[in-house]
């Protein structure tokens, strides 16, 4: 899933001191899984701003919503007839769910209330890590399904590289080598073999560098 995390009070509080009358927007989705911008967060978030404006002598509209989600034309115009009665929106979405809303309300600053991290996993309440950079071209198939161009830091395709140090990566003691992963688990498969299969050259055309990026299901396209 998508991860975030809150952006820095102060920051939020540059970014909407000029407004009157802000909206602050919520997404049921991956933002509410790793509790950076769901429900909850909304209300917090809101009632924080409420109360520093308040001890700043300042009055201020702060209002709170949250939508199923922020990257869906359908829910997205469920605030369109309210849209109009706020200077700004603060969106607790992803940077994917910021840009939609965006563009679809030309008129209305959008600020984005969470830093957008990664595509992670959920491996124990309050810790993701990062598993896919969604590079278009995956590779999960010969390499026992561990991703080298997440969780290798050089994303080596034939690996593993010579500062790899007894399972470790050479960026840090805490970080396991990809490249052992990968070979542990072709061998519990047993395709190791696989392991001395030279991967070619990857087609990074495919990948974000290149983007932006258009995803097509012509089955599902009406």
């Amino acid at each position: 899933m998508i991860i975030a995390e809150k952006k820095p009070f102060e920051e939020v509080i540059k970014e909407i001191e000029d407004f009157q009358n802000v909206l602050i927007l919520g997404c049921n989705e991956c933002v509410t899984v790793c509790e950076a911008g769901g429900k909850k967060e909304v209300e917090v978030l809101a009632s924080a701003l409420r109360m520093y404006f308040i001890n700043q002598g300042k009055e201020k509209r702060i209002d709170e919503r949250t939508l199923e989600r922020q990257c869906d034309h359908e829910y997205l115009e469920e605030i369109r007839d309210g849209i109009e009665d706020y200077d700004a929106v603060v969106s607790l979405a992803c940077g994917v769910g910021v840009q939609f809303a965006a563009e679809k309300y030309l008129e209305t600053p959008l600020i984005p209330g969470v830093n957008t991290v990664c595509l992670g996993a959920n491996e124990d309440r309050g810790l993701w890590t990062e598993r896919c950079q969604a590079c278009g071209s995956c590779v999960l198939a010969s390499t026992g399904g561990i991703c080298p161009v997440s969780r290798c830091a050089k994303r080596v395709l034939n690996g593993p590289c010579g500062g790899s140090t007894s399972g470790k990566c050479e960026i840090s003691n805490d970080v396991d080598c990809a490249w052992q992963l990968i070979v542990d688990r072709l061998k519990a498969l047993g395709k190791l073999d696989d392991y001395e299969v030279v991967a070619p050259i990857k087609d990074w055309s495919t990948d974000r560098a290149g983007g932006p990026r258009t995803v097509t299901r012509e089955d599902v396209k009406i």
